[in-house]
């Protein structure tokens, strides 16, 4: 069974570590309304993905609607 035979530094784990990072999520904007999307993802104000409508908003608040009351 291997075992280390020198002790890692904090240097060269820095240094293995350097390429783990978090990156910021890029917004674009929605061709339709102009609101801040995400990208590959419907736009939540308005439907539209790729200049066609596929999420009916009027149906989602309704239902969100009906939840609230149903729960208060």
């Amino acid at each position: 069974m291997g075992l280390p035979s020198k002790k890692r530094t904090n240097r060269s784990k820095r240094d293995r570590n350097s390429h783990i990072k978090l990156t910021a999520k890029t917004a674009g904007k929605c061709a339709n309304c102009n609101a801040a999307i995400l990208p590959h993802q419907a736009c939540k104000a308005c439907g539209h993905y790729k200049g066609k409508s596929v999420v009916d908003t009027q149906k989602r608040t309704d239902r969100l609607v009906k939840r609230a009351k149903k729960v208060s």
